[in-house]
């Protein structure tokens, strides 16, 4: 027989839970099964028109999750001792944390699975989770152009004799993506990571 544990949740029925179980699930290292039709102690009491209660999951998943649950969720069929149920299989996702979308990121919208049960992901977690996803997806962006000659930034650095920081920093924003010196929105880039700023930069 099925039990409930870090990676296994049951519901009876579908209820206003299902965004917050998922989510957790999500957040997951390992993500999860979440299965509607099986009580608490995992037998199945079946679910009526399980076609539509599919769509209408998958529905309530796309629409009321971010980020983007997309590709990271599968809805089936399951027969368990001859009851039909529908199991959602989730996997972990690489952009946590994931949120319900009308709570926003914070612990009444975030959630993680301790044990068999789901619970408020802590502030300082949520802080964490949301840091290292930013941080990735700077890194990750791709330059559109790799012509990238810094002219600006290197006269900037020569002039305050930092050259060894020039470099650093030339290497990282010819991955990053962008002529980004020389944009409308350069303070908030410079801010945000942490630049050196000057009256000539804002």
């Amino acid at each position: 027989m099925l039990q409930e544990s870090n990676r296994i949740e049951f519901k009876a029925e579908l209820n206003d839970k299902l965004e917050k179980e998922i989510g957790a699930f999500l957040n997951n290292k390992e993500g999860g099964v979440l299965y509607i039709g099986v009580d608490d102690n995992g037998n199945p009491v079946g679910m009526p028109n399980i076609d539509s209660m599919q769509l209408k999951i998958a529905d309530r998943i796309k629409n009321n999750i971010l980020p983007s649950t997309l590709g990271l969720f599968d809805i089936v069929t399951e027969e368990i001792d001859k009851v039909s149920v529908v199991k959602i299989l989730i996997s972990s996702g690489l952009e946590k944390p994931y949120y319900i979308k009308k709570q926003g990121m914070s612990p009444n919208g975030c959630f993680m699975r301790i044990g068999t049960s789901t619970q408020p992901m802590p502030t300082p977690l949520i802080d964490n989770y949301y840091s290292k996803r930013l941080h990735n997806t700077l890194r990750n962006i791709t330059s559109p152009r790799q012509d990238l000659t810094f002219a600006q930034l290197k006269i900037y650095y020569q002039e305050r004799g930092l050259n060894k920081k020039f470099a650093n920093y030339k290497n990282f924003f010819s991955r990053l993506g962008t002529d980004i010196f020389f944009c409308y929105r350069k303070n908030i880039i410079l801010k945000t990571l942490k630049l050196p700023m000057s009256k000539g930069n804002e």
